[in-house]
């Protein structure tokens, strides 16, 4: 059995964690957002967030990622109050009402902070924890689980898909270390999308599994992206699919964490490769 399918404990705020490896770990995304890509202004309302947030729970998502910015290419910034007024009456909500694991979708320290404080276990950034160089001494006060993400905005990238992962990544968990960030709070993210064509990202996916060399576990995010719609000449409310076939791959190249909008879907195809996979075991 590969390593990566082991029991792993990620270590998470709150006094929370999660065992990673066995069994494929879903994280259902809500983006409190008037301008994402896919379900920007469906859920900005509280009350249809937290339904939303419900469904994706009763679906089996075990994590519930929660963003107030639009990561999308050209999405327009906003300031750290309003993400913050967006993100935490929801959290707030569904700390009340769940028991679930929360994530906050930020690159901000302050956010973090203060979504922390209100119930989330998690730091997700699409930054790398390399934008706001606070952000990781906040994982390390709180106890915080991270999500640290290989992005190529803003930067040269390296010639080669997996060489660029590398150097991107090695310099996340550098700085995280350098601030106290220990190893069992860390999970690692390549990015699908990010600053990244249509054939690069069929090659990262390809040779996912060169990734382990980092020795951390690995979070996927594929859903609805361009390069599905690409490949499968589907708009974004159509690829949930191709999300899920995208993440059977990279659970037999033994990712471990799930971040879709299509929960039930991905549940669905993530179990028969789970099945797969327990049948190899040792």
């Amino acid at each position: 059995m590969n390593c990566f399918y082991k029991p792993h404990t990620w270590r998470l705020a709150h006094s929370r964690s999660l065992e990673l490896g066995p069994k494929a770990i879903v994280m259902g995304i809500l983006n409190v957002t008037p301008d994402s890509f896919s379900d920007g202004g469906k859920f900005v309302d509280v009350d249809a967030s937290v339904e939303q947030a419900i469904k994706m729970i009763n679906d089996g998502a075990t994590i519930i990622d929660i963003g107030g910015e639009s990561t999308r290419p050209g999405a327009e910034p906003v300031s750290a109050q309003e993400e913050q007024d967006r993100v935490l009456p929801v959290l707030q909500a569904l700390s009340d009402k769940t028991n679930v694991i929360l994530s906050i979708d930020t690159y901000r320290a302050s956010t973090a902070k203060i979504a922390i404080e209100a119930g989330a276990h998690i730091i997700n950034d699409v930054w790398g924890f390399q934008k706001d160089p606070d952000l990781a001494s906040i994982a390390v006060n709180f106890k915080a689980g991270c999500c640290a993400m290989h992005t190529g905005r803003e930067r040269t990238k390296q010639s080669y898909v997996i060489k660029d992962q590398f150097a991107f990544l090695e310099q996340s968990l550098k700085n995280m270390k350098l601030q106290g960030v220990e190893g069992s709070q860390i999970v690692l993210d390549p990015g699908f999308g990010f600053a990244k064509d249509n054939h690069e990202n069929i090659e990262l996916l390809a040779r996912f599994e060169e990734l382990h060399t980092l020795g951390y576990p690995l979070l996927v995010g594929t859903s609805r992206k361009r390069f599905i719609g690409h490949f499968t000449g589907q708009d974004a409310d159509n690829r949930d699919i191709g999300t899920a076939a995208t993440s059977v791959v990279a659970r037999m190249k033994g990712a471990q964490v799930f971040r879709v909008h299509d929960v039930a879907t991905n549940i669905q195809a993530l179990a028969m490769a789970d099945a797969i996979i327990a049948s190899r075991q040792d």
